[in-house]
C-alpha cells in the first residue's frame, strides 16, 4: 500500500510540473496574440487596396498580360503551404496540411501535375516523413513574419510562373494557410494566387455610379509588371500574418486545454492518494488492535 501511495504522489508531482510548463506557454501565446492581431489588422487595408487596384486594372483594361490571362491548358500547378516552425498548437498544422492534400487530389483529378512549396518546419517534416518531393521551402520566422520573407517567396513563385511548364515552370499557384477568425476559430483557406483571380469583385456601375478614371503611364503592361509583384507580396505577407496569429491562438487554446487536463489529473490522483493513505492508516489501526487483542488473550 505504501508503494502505491508513492506512485500516486510521484504522478501528482509530474502533473504539477507539466502544468507549470503549459501555463507558462499559454501566457506567452496570449501575450503574442495581441501583437499578431494588430499586425493582421494593419496589413488588411493595404492588401485590400492593392487587390482592388489590380482587380480594376485587370477588369477594365483590354491587355493580355501573362499574370492575368488564363492559360489554354494547365499542366502544372504549385501549392504553397503555410505551416509553423513549432508544434504544440493543436490541429493547426494538421488542418492546413489536410486541406492542401485535398486541393492536390482535386488538381490531380483534373489532369494537373502538382508541386509543393512549403513554409515552416512542420510541413517539411510531414513531407519528409512520407517521402514526398518538395520543390522549395522556407523556415524560420513563422511566429513573427517579416516582409522580406514574403518578397523572397513571391520572387521565387513568379519566376516559376513565368517559366514554361516544359522547363519546370507552373501554370497555376495556390496558397493554403490558416485564416484567423477569432481566438477560438481558425479556418484553413485556399486562394489561387496566379493567374490573378478577382478576389474582391469590381461592382458593375449603377445609374448614379461614377467610375474612376485611370491613366496608365507609360502603358498598361508596365503598370501590371510593377503592380502585380506588389500585389503578390502583399497577399503572401497577409497570409503569413494570418497564419502566425492563428498559430498563437491555437497554441493558447491547446495549452489551456493541457493545463485543465493537468488540473484534472492532479485532482484525480490526489483523491486516489488520499484513499490509499486512508486504507493504509485503517490497515495499521487494524493490525494494532489485532495485536492488542492477541496480547490480552495471552494473559
Amino acid at each position: 500500500m505504501g508503494a502505491q501511495l508513492r506512485v500516486y504522489r510521484q504522478k501528482i508531482k509530474s502533473a504539477q510540473t507539466t502544468k507549470k510548463i503549459t501555463k507558462a506557454m499559454e501566457l506567452i501565446a496570449a501575450s503574442r496574440i495581441q501583437k499578431a492581431q494588430q499586425r493582421v489588422a494593419a496589413s488588411g487595408p493595404y492588401s485590400r487596396a492593392v487587390t482592388r487596384a489590380v482587380s480594376a486594372l485587370a477588369s477594365y483594361s483590354n491587355v493580355d498580360h501573362v499574370l492575368t490571362t488564363e492559360p489554354e491548358k494547365v499542366e502544372r500547378a504549385a501549392i504553397l503551404i503555410f505551416s509553423s516552425d513549432r508544434g504544440l498548437a493543436g490541429a493547426f498544422n494538421t488542418n492546413v496540411v489536410r486541406e492542401a492534400g485535398e486541393l492536390a487530389a482535386r488538381l490531380r483529378s483534373e489532369g494537373k501535375d502538382v508541386v509543393h512549396y512549403l513554409v515552416g518546419r512542420k510541413a517539411i517534416a510531414y513531407f519528409n516523413f512520407r517521402k514526398r518531393p518538395i520543390e522549395q521551402y522556407w523556415v524560420g520566422g513563422t511566429d513573427n513574419p517579416e516582409s522580406s520573407t514574403a518578397h523572397e517567396i513571391g520572387e521565387a513563385l513568379v519566376a516559376r510562373f513565368l517559366q514554361p511548364a516544359s522547363e519546370g515552370g507552373v501554370d497555376e499557384i495556390h496558397i493554403v494557410y490558416n485564416r484567423f477568425v477569432s481566438m477560438l476559430t481558425q479556418v484553413p483557406e485556399v486562394v489561387r494566387l496566379l493567374p490573378l483571380e478577382v478576389v474582391e469583385g469590381v461592382e458593375e456601375p449603377g445609374d448614379r455610379t461614377v467610375l474612376p478614371l485611370y491613366e496608365f503611364e507609360p502603358d498598361v503592361d508596365d503598370v501590371l509588371d510593377a503592380l502585380l509583384p506588389v500585389y503578390i507580396e502583399s497577399r503572401l505577407f497577409n497570409a503569413m500574418l494570418q497564419s502566425a496569429a492563428s498559430k498563437h491562438a491555437a497554441t493558447q487554446k491547446a495549452m489551456k486545454s493541457a493545463s485543465d487536463n493537468a488540473d484534472k489529473l492532479i485532482k484525480d490522483y490526489t483523491r486516489l492518494a488520499n484513499n490509499a493513505r486512508q486504507s493504509e492508516i485503517t490497515q495499521q489501526i487494524s493490525e494494532i488492535v489485532g495485536g492488542a487483542d492477541a496480547l490480552a488473550s495471552a494473559k
